[in-house]
């Protein structure tokens, strides 16, 4: 199924490629056309002044200015179009990419990355190839806050309405490429939208001290003088001397405000501008789904319209944009007090919705989050929607179970936790222990956010996690190896106190002690933690750890994965109950050793 995936990218950037190939040769026609006219225009104009052949040049000139102006505007519509759709290009480019299992051209999130986190560290979550990096397609800062924190605390609360908003979500493709299209170029910094908004607020009361009145008067004054001084009622100087002392007056009372909002403008303008595209293509969309329906009646909520909003803003920024050319500024400020006025109505903008901003912001990052998920929801077509059961224990059962990383290489196995229980997973190094842990870690990550699991049959209750697999030092803080799995441990105690249910997933408690009292402390460990209320998965090389099984009939149970020796190592990753038999490095060391010797013989 994946191979259709392929073939829709493929054939989707092919499509594209050629409409861009035939957007550029029409935009080399307009640029001819607009050659073309404009010349035309001039010397229409030309010989007019030096012909007298009446207005007839003139009209041929002006019209052929409008022409220019026609050709020049589509030009422009051409071009956007030609950024556009290499932008949908290049969202399909990216999905190839990742069917071919490179991530380079998403976010990874290792700024999210935390070695003290409950479980992200351990199961892969941030960072190169990771997780989040297979999943997020996010297109503002926003978005990718949302979708971290999804994955750090399991925090989707009705998951049911989540997969139907990403199954819905999945199928709207033109929806999810037109939306990633808009975030090609760069990500958008919600946060430095809000912090801009609200640092303009603060700084833009000096509008005020010119009232509404006074400019209305004022700007009524000077055409009045100009309208009489046109008639030689008065001398042209006093319309002129008024000009200049209504633009000094507007200046010098707006400038500081003026140039706080323009400064706005120009940090922002790129990224609202998108935002209006976005807001209006999610308030548009077709979606029925709940969590879906519930983000576009929040843009449309009651108390103000989001595209409507941000599309008033859009336009001051546009007025703030035009007057940064110094002779419009002068004649709009002269003749119409314009920088009042539009920092007044940047101040009405901020006082009516600002406080409304930062939850469509939200919403935003939401639905952004959501084209993420379904995204991948549509690109692992073989992974299955989730049963999350309501229960007061630890439930965890599931059929043909797979590491998401792996692909078409993935084992699958079939595993079920019982509430209390522990399972000790023994077997040789490199038999898939390790992995297994981070498959039953992983796809139930993937559950609790509403996302689809690997396996073909998926079935959990809500619990916490807690992970201790990939423990390291900090010499810069002077802890051991040793301290930093003792302080892990310690964490993990007070983790499980304060749940009301929790899974705990170890690989070898206490690597860095010697053998006999690495297991001894982990019996220690494992005696107290079957008092909380815990259940756990604990792989070990240690055989002699299963025994525990022996001591606790109905609370222990011993599992392995195999290994079969021969000629060489067969390793059939598949995990079967009891305890593992044959280990692996010996044999292996044997081999390396062998093989030195011969060579040496050889030599």
């Amino acid at each position: 199924m994946k191979e259709e995936r392929r073939s829709f990218y493929e054939r989707q950037a092919g499509i594209l490629t050629a409409e861009i190939r035939k957007l550029r040769k029409r935009n080399t026609g307009f640029a001819v056309s607009e050659l073309l006219t404009f010349g035309l225009a001039i010397a229409a104009v030309v010989a007019y002044v030096s012909t007298d052949t009446g207005y007839t040049f003139l009209y041929i000139g002006s019209l052929m200015l409008v022409v220019y102006i026609l050709i020049r505007r589509a030009d422009i519509s051409n071009a956007n179009r030609i950024t556009q759709q290499e932008y949908r290009r290049s969202v399909y480019q990216k999905e190839l990419a990742y069917l071919r299992g490179d991530f380079s051209g998403f976010e990874d999130g290792v700024q999210y990355s935390d070695p003290q986190h409950p479980y992200t560290f351990d199961m892969d979550i941030f960072g190169r190839d990771s997780l989040f990096n297979r999943i997020n397609r996010t297109i503002t800062s926003g978005g990718s806050d949302r979708l971290a924190k999804e994955l750090m605390t399991l925090g989707c609360e009705n998951i049911q309405q989540r997969q139907e908003a990403i199954r819905e979500l999945a199928d709207q493709e033109t929806l999810r490429s037109t939306f990633l299209a808009y975030g090609q170029r760069k990500t958008i910094n919600t946060s430095e939208i809000l912090s801009v908004l609200h640092g303009i607020e603060q700084s833009t009361h000096a509008g005020e001290r010119l009232g509404v009145g006074a400019a209305i008067l004022s700007t009524i004054g000077l055409w009045i003088v100009i309208v009489l001084a046109v008639a030689d009622v008065i001398p042209s100087s006093i319309s002129l001397l008024w000009v200049f002392l209504q633009f000094g007056i507007v200046f010098a009372l707006n400038n500081t405000a003026f140039r706080q909002a323009n400064k706005a403008a120009n940090r922002m303008y790129k990224e609202l501008r998108t935002y209006v595209s976005l807001i209006e293509l999610i308030t548009k969309s077709m979606l029925t789904a709940s969590e879906s329906q519930r983000i576009i009646g929040r843009l449309k909520g009651e108390q103000g319209d989001a595209l409507e909003s941000f599309t008033k803003l859009q336009r001051i920024l546009d007025g703030l944009d035009r007057q940064g050319n110094p002779l419009y500024r002068f004649l709009s400020d002269a003749f119409f007090c314009y920088d009042f006025w539009i920092v007044r109505r940047f101040r009405q903008w901020l006082g009516e919705y600002l406080h409304q901003v930062e939850d469509w912001i939200e919403v935003v990052s939401h639905f952004d989050m959501l084209v993420s998920m379904a995204t991948f929801r549509y690109n692992e077509p073989t992974a299955i929607d989730a049963e999350i059961v309501e229960a007061d224990s630890v439930v965890y059962d599931a059929e043909g179970l797979c590491h998401p990383f792996l692909g078409e290489r993935a084992v699958s196995n079939d595993f079920t936790l019982q509430d209390n229980h522990y399972y000790i997973i023994t077997g040789a190094n490199m038999a898939g222990k390790s992995t297994f842990l981070r498959t039953i870690g992983v796809n139930y990550i993937l559950a609790r956010c509403g996302m689809p699991v690997f396996a073909k049959r998926f079935r959990a209750s809500r619990f916490a996690l807690f992970s201790s697999m990939r423990t390291t030092d900090d010499l810069t803080q002077g802890i051991s190896y040793f301290n930093a799995e003792l302080l892990r441990l310690q964490l993990l105690i007070d983790f499980c106190r304060h749940q009301p249910r929790t899974l705990i997933i170890l690989d070898e408690i206490l690597k860095g002690t010697n053998s006999l009292d690495k297991l001894n402390g982990s019996r220690l460990f494992l005696e107290y933690i079957q008092q909380l209320p815990v259940t756990g998965i604990i792989a070990t090389h240690d055989l002699a750890l299963s025994k525990m099984a022996d001591e606790h009939l109905n609370r222990f149970h011993n599992y392995c994965f195999e290994i079969e020796l021969s000629d060489q190592v067969t390793y059939t990753y598949k995990i079967t109950e009891g305890v593992a038999r044959n280990q692996n490095a010996t044999f292996l060391l044997q081999n390396i050793v062998l093989s030195e010797h011969l060579s040496n013989l050889a030599l």
